[in-house]
Parts: structure tokens; C-alpha cells; sequence
């Protein structure tokens, strides 16, 4: 059998999605980890990075107000939630790329004409290789955390992921 990483459901050898969550099974044909550090990654969940408490806020919020959050609460990202559902997420880059030198004109405009869209995510019982996969693969700096209902609950980011591999390459020395 194999077991998917991000829900743990068994699946027929050769299976390239899971039964139970849908999500691709194709990358566990992977090699053996070389190291301890590549052998904690494919082992560890993202539970141990202690996902944080995710700021959200709901698609019209308008972004001068989501760009104020993200100065006062000193945070890189926002989650823009709708119906208990993760629509979409907000960041400093989409603020510097989307807006650039715009922001004041088009500060009462809601933050759904901003954030990106269709953003993926996990949950805590997902291993952090995969996090890493995922982070890479969509040039993502933040990822959303959620539960078995797809209902937010933390949020990790690539200074999580650094944290981490800074603490496991110390252990290992």
C-alpha cells in the first residue's frame, strides 16, 4: 500500500492520486534521503512548525485597510477567507507588484482585485518535503494551513521552512 502524505489514506501501488483527497501521489517514488536533514524532511509533519495563527480577512476588505494589517501586525501575508473557505491570499509582494505606486488611488478598491487566487493548501499532517514541493512549484512564500474541512487554521512561510532546516542541520552538526 502506499500512504498519502497529506491525509494518510492508503492507496493501491501505482496510484497517482489518492482515493481519499485527490492529491498527487506521483512524487513518492522518490530516492532515499542522502542525509538526516533530507530524511527529517520527508519524515516530519508540518505540525512541527508550529503553524501560525493566520490573519484573515473577508475579499471586500478594501486593501488600504489589508496593506494597514499587514504593517501593524507585522506580518508578510493575509489569508482572504469567504464562507470558512481559504478564496484567496494577500502578501507584501502582491502589494509591491500589483499595486506599486498605485496603492493610494486604488486603496478603497476590496482586496479580491489583488490577492492571488486559487492559492494551495495543507494540512498539519502533510510532511514539510511537501510543503517545500508546493512552495516551490507555485512560487509561494506563505502556505495555508487547514483543517479536514478545508477551514483555515495556521499559516507557514518559506522563514518557517529556513527555521527548521537551520535547527535539524544543528543537530546534526
Amino acid at each position: 500500500m502506499i500512504v498519502c502524505p497529506f491525509c494518510d489514506a492508503e492507496n493501491i501501488p501505482g496510484a497517482d492520486h489518492c482515493v481519499a483527497c485527490g492529491q498527487s501521489l506521483s512524487e513518492l517514488h522518490l530516492p532515499e534521503p542522502a542525509t538526516e536533514v533530507e530524511h527529517a524532511l520527508l519524515k516530519d509533519r508540518v505540525r512541527v512548525l508550529a503553524p501560525k495563527t493566520p490573519v484573515c480577512v473577508a475579499p471586500r476588505t478594501p486593501v488600504r485597510d489589508v496593506i494597514r494589517t499587514l504593517i501593524d501586525k507585522q506580518i508578510g501575508s493575509v489569508l482572504v477567507v469567504e464562507n470558512d473557505r481559504v478564496v484567496g491570499i494577500f502578501s507584501e509582494r502582491d502589494a509591491l507588484m500589483k499595486l506599486n505606486t498605485e496603492a493610494v488611488t486604488l486603496g478603497d478598491h476590496p482586496v479580491s482585485e489583488f490577492m492571488t487566487a486559487s492559492v494551495r493548501t495543507l494540512v498539519e499532517s502533510a510532511k514539510i518535503a511537501f510543503a517545500v514541493k508546493e512552495m516551490d512549484l507555485g512560487g509561494y512564500r506563505h502556505l495555508p494551513i487547514v483543517d479536514a474541512d478545508g477551514k483555515p487554521t495556521g499559516i507557514i512561510s518559506v522563514r518557517d521552512i529556513l527555521r527548521y532546516l537551520e535547527e535539524k542541520q544543528a543537530m546534526v552538526g
